[in-house]
């Protein structure tokens, strides 16, 4: 492998580097919305390729789904039993809760 015997000094390094420059990059505007994009590439803001849907963001979205979930067992035990009471006075207790709100709203708007 070849290796320098001297250090390129900054003078030699510069006129080497003389014709290597930045460029800038070729912009078009997209047929689809008007928005600048580098050529040859995928718009950004609607993802679309020389007036075709390509990306996600231009396709219609579908709504994923879902799997309807099936019923528990219903298990005949003590421990079934206490589940559903608690889940009746669980509604009960929200009802109530409603029923206040309710009357303290009223209160509210008579006593303006």
């Amino acid at each position: 492998m070849a290796v320098p015997k001297k250090r390129t000094g900054h003078s030699a390094q510069g006129h080497r580097r003389s014709n290597w420059k930045a460029t800038k990059p070729e912009t078009t505007k997209c047929p689809n919305c008007g928005a600048t994009v580098l050529t040859h590439t995928v718009c950004t803001a609607c993802g679309t390729y020389k007036g075709k849907p390509v990306s996600i963001k231009d396709r219609v979205e579908e709504a994923p789904v879902k799997e309807e979930k099936k019923p528990a067992k219903k298990s005949t035990g003590k421990k079934a039993e206490k589940a559903e009471e608690t889940k009746v006075e669980e509604v009960k207790a929200e009802a109530v809760e409603e029923t206040k709100a309710e009357e303290t709203s009223e209160t509210e708007e008579k006593s303006e």
